[in-house]
């Protein structure tokens, strides 16, 4: 018989390669790894019986969603959400009031209990940040009104989630508990998050700007700091005696107002997505084939409301509020689906003895069908909306027909200066003297400082997340001072793959030959030409204007 180690050890190798398996496949069809990993559980744990859950299994999972909501924290920073922070509280409100209300009375008519309702409320009512803004990136609709209209709209009900949490942290256990100490516990939990909501805002102005910036030079210290701020936070919830999200849900707010933020969610993100799959893996474990037999009519049910009357009531509001039928019927299909916080919200329920393995069941299998569903819908929304347009299915609701004024915030024909040492920062000023329209990126702040009106950004382009999100196949010209050999080469690799030209860092004979072999369109050699010649070079042979 294994050891604990081994055996954990053994459970964590069969959920790793089952998740990568179904990832794979889903991906195939276009699947949501979300629903992937869900299914991948059902498939081990009640399926085939290969894997048990222990305690070990359950903390790791437990981890997962830890640094999932610190990542969400993240994602809140007061900056990027002020131009549609009032659109985000009206419409978050109003949606999640009448939506809660709705989900509640549908699962009192399907004959289930006031909390078991109040739950599968809760559950219809959150629509899935994570899954909404991988596919509104790959459609390249994170920057138009409605994914910015749908992203703020979630943030706002990722804030309600904590509210709930918060309040599952003050009923504690399951056990019968008189109403004058539930009140008491209610109050202590809310003033806790308070306290730590203070700390959290008070911290990120005062005290890890200087620090996070310092550690900002080395990549890897930067994201262990994060990290120890991160349980900091949990340890100090615990005192409170709240759970572990809302210690790393606001851990990730205070990172979320420094310069270095968009960053650090860059490289956090890899450690999260391999809890979150344990954590995803572990509930379709947990899912027993008996209970989806007989919770079929009501999933369909809920399923239904999520994807035909939550959207309806998103696009009903957001008309009433003066947008666009565009804007409005495109958010709305955004939010057609059940959060992963639902999930989280679900499984803290059980273990406060509130509500059965059957409500968690029913409220896994709801967001494995409504996922699913609205990915397709997400995807090919614009047909979606061009056929109910044409026979005139929008026209009840009376949303203005004028298309809503958006800001193009899409870079192109710009110029990309990788690397903010003295040659790149000559480049950039250079270039912004010369007009052209210059993004600057390093991942050192404070190498960036005194740039403008170049644009700028904290990354790293060795990940792919940043070459998306800088446009370089939209670019003129990619321009790296870094005196890297490996990034070196991997930019040069993506800009030849893009069609795009590039000046390259020969900082060493050495490197030139390979820089030639990637079809590098010209060769910064400071050492030898000067930089002024290097430039009027680059303009005489048109790579620059």
């Amino acid at each position: 018989m294994p050891t604990p180690d081994l055996h954990l050890l053994l459970n964590l190798g069969l959920i790793v390669i089952t998740a990568a398996g179904f990832a794979f496949l889903g991906k195939l069809i276009k699947m949501p790894s979300i629903v992937s990993y869900i299914m991948a559980g059902m498939v081990l744990g009640p399926g085939l019986n290969l894997v048990e859950l222990d305690h070990s299994l359950e903390l790791i999972s437990e981890l997962g969603i830890a640094l999932l909501l610190f990542l969400v924290g993240i994602e809140l920073s007061l900056q990027k959400i002020k131009d549609l922070g009032g659109v985000a509280l009206v419409l978050g409100g109003l949606q999640v009031l009448f939506t809660a209300l709705g989900g509640f009375t549908v699962a009192l008519l399907m004959g289930y209990e006031s909390i078991q309702a109040v739950f599968l409320g809760a559950t219809v009512t959150f629509s899935s940040t994570v899954v909404v803004i991988k596919l509104l990136d790959q459609k390249g609709a994170t920057n138009r009104l409605y994914g910015r209209i749908a992203i703020s709209l979630f943030l706002a009900q990722d804030i309600v989630v904590i509210i709930g949490l918060t309040i599952l942290s003050g009923l504690g256990t399951g056990e019968s508990i008189e109403l004058v100490q539930l009140a008491k516990n209610l109050a202590f939990a809310f003033g806790g998050m308070a306290v730590l909501l203070i700390v959290s805002l008070t911290a990120s102005r005062y005290i890890l700007p200087k620090p996070f910036a310092w550690a900002s030079r080395s990549p890897d210290t930067v994201f262990i700091w994060a990290l120890c701020w991160c349980f900091l936070v949990v340890l100090l919830a615990h005192q409170f005696h709240l759970s572990v999200e809302i210690g790393a849900f606001l851990a990730g707010i205070a990172i979320a107002q420094l310069p270095i933020h968009e960053d650090l969610h860059r490289r956090l993100h890899p450690l999260m997505t391999f809890f979150i799959a344990v954590f995803l893996v572990t509930l379709g474990i947990k899912m027993e084939f008996g209970e989806l037999a007989a919770i079929w009519p009501a999933a369909i049910g809920l399923s239904l409301f999520v994807l035909l009357v939550k959207p309806l009531i998103i696009f009903t509001i957001l008309a009433r509020m003066k947008f666009s039928e565009y804007t409005a019927f495109q958010t709305s299909i955004a939010a057609g689906q059940v959060s992963e916080f639902a999930f989280i919200l679900l499984a803290l329920g059980a273990t406060t003895g509130l509500i059965g393995s059957t409500i968690v069941a029913l409220g896994g299998l709801v967001g494995i069908l409504t996922i699913a569903v609205s990915s397709y819908l997400i995807i090919y929304s614009e047909p979606l909306y061009v056929f109910m347009k044409r026979f005139g299915l929008l026209r009840l609701i009376k949303a203005k027909q004028e298309p809503d004024k958006e800001v193009s915030k899409v870079l192109k024909d710009h110029i990309i200066v990788v690397g903010m040492n003295a040659l790149g920062r000559n480049i950039v000023q250079a270039m912004t003297a010369r007009g052209e329209h210059v993004l600057a990126i390093d991942t050192d702040p404070k190498k960036l400082e005194g740039l403008a009106p170049a644009e700028m950004l904290i990354g790293n382009v060795e990940y792919q997340s940043v070459v998306e999100e800088i446009g370089l196949r939209e670019a003129k010209l990619v321009v790296s001072a870094l005196q890297i050999e490996d990034t070196n080469h991997l930019l040069a690799y993506r800009c030849r793959s893009a069609g795009v030209s590039c000046a390259i860092h020969a900082f060493d004979v050495s490197v030139v030959n390979d820089l030639l072999d990637l079809d590098t369109s010209y060769l910064l050699m400071p050492a030898l030409d000067g930089i002024v010649e290097q430039r009027e070079l680059m303009t005489k042979e048109g790579i620059t204007s």
